[in-house]
């Protein structure tokens, strides 16, 4: 071939179009957690991290750290993944699981034991009146009388199937308020997208799961809440977007005063600063600013307010925050269960670490998911890295 200018023209035009090809199959997938990653090479060696694929045997898992006069022990090893946690009156203690899909029952003394598996995502779980709720990924089921026959448990029962199907974020969380109503999680199925309709909300609904109706919007992701005992107000965490900086934004508290509330997915991050592509023409002051900031990429889960006897009275009423720990951040910080200090009104006073342990030479040991308090006032913390529950006791 006899090579001119235009030769080279056409040359360079190809390969800038196969480039344009490789980089569009090397995109990935919508929804995928690494969409919108950089293509630097500190950001390119970040991504999701997989646990252990077999629990941590006990004499193995984490030395963890409390507070002067607090004490941790193993209440449960050797489960898959465990994620919710939710204790009935008796003290029996139900999990949700994400490897195997299941659904565990520990009695009190007792070993733990599936009475659900190969469910769809079963990350929410609630109790009431006897009755068992669990949220799945696209649907929520029931397991009625729960408690007259823990080694035979009943058929599931079908109550709603509104859900968003997108994967992405499609860990829902379920309880039941003050009200006696269901109220789920339908949370943005992306890192940072447009609104779909009915994403980016909080669901409520009857407890046969007739009448749903979103009662906020603009939240992201969450995966824990909880209603204040001073006013009834509901407040939930929140994770925030990906990829925009190691160090913003920050993953978030939020508190409820007003059915309909916006709080800001996508045009605003953390009441501060509008996102470079979707914050064109909005401003921060349409929304609702969060309570807290929990620290860039720290991922907070569940969390509850304590109102057990145990605690000293400095933790009455008082968050705890279970914090999974970021996987897109060079250096891991915030994986821990932390305590927010609630002011006279709808604001923290502060936030601070509670428990600690969880990070190694900036490598996991553990990660915590759920909180939950137990009928004598002690706290349980799920951890799905190591496959265990423990148990948070003061003064025994």
């Amino acid at each position: 071939m006899k090579f001119t200018a235009q030769t080279s023209l056409f040359l360079i035009g190809a390969l800038a179009f196969s480039a344009q090809i490789a980089s569009a199959q090397d995109k990935p997938e919508p929804g995928s957690p690494l969409e919108g990653r950089p293509e630097t090479e500190a950001a390119q060696k970040l991504a999701p991290m997989a646990s252990p694929a077999l629990p941590t045997a006990e004499a193995d898992l984490p030395q963890l750290t409390v507070p002067e006069g607090f004490k941790v022990e193993v209440f449960a090893g050797g489960l898959d993944k465990p994620r919710t946690l939710r204790v009935a009156d008796d003290g029996t203690v139900f999990v949700s699981t994400w490897q195997g899909n299941n659904v565990y029952a520990i009695p009190p003394g007792g070993e733990p034991k599936v009475i659900y598996s190969g469910l769809d995502w079963p990350n929410g779980i609630a109790l009431h009146g006897g009755d068992l709720y669990i949220a799945e990924h696209s649907r929520i089921v029931v397991a009625k009388d729960i408690m007259s026959d823990l080694d035979n448990p009943p058929e599931l029962e079908e109550l709603y199937t509104g859900l968003s199907e997108p994967r992405p974020h499609g860990w829902r969380f379920l309880a039941v308020g003050p009200d006696e109503k269901l109220y789920v999680s339908n949370s943005s199925p992306c890192n940072i997208c447009a609104r779909g309709e009915g994403d980016g909300e909080i669901r409520r609904m009857e407890l046969d799961g007739s009448g749903a109706e979103p009662i906020l919007k603009g939240m992201r992701n969450t995966v824990g809440f909880d209603w204040s005992p001073k006013d009834g107000n509901l407040w939930f965490t929140d994770n925030q977007r990906d990829w925009l900086s190691e160090d913003i934004p920050q993953d978030e508290l939020n508190v409820l005063t007003e059915e309909g509330q916006d709080f800001g997915f996508p045009y605003c991050h953390n009441g501060i600063f509008t996102d470079p592509e979707y914050g064109w023409g909005r401003q921060c002051s349409e929304f609702t600013d969060p309570v807290a900031l929990l620290g860039p990429h720290t991922a907070p889960l569940g969390m509850r307010f304590y109102e057990g006897g145990m605690f000293p009275e400095a933790y009455k009423g008082q968050i705890f925050i279970a914090k999974h720990g970021p996987w897109n951040r060079t250096v891991l910080e915030g994986a821990e269960v932390a305590v927010a200090y609630v002011d006279a009104g709808t604001g923290i006073e502060k936030t601070e670490p509670f428990m600690t342990g969880f990070i190694v030479d900036n490598q996991y040991v553990g990660r915590p998911v759920d909180v939950v308090t137990m009928p004598d006032g002690a706290m349980l913390v799920s951890d799905d890295w190591n496959g265990a529950i423990y148990r948070v006791s003061y003064g025994e």
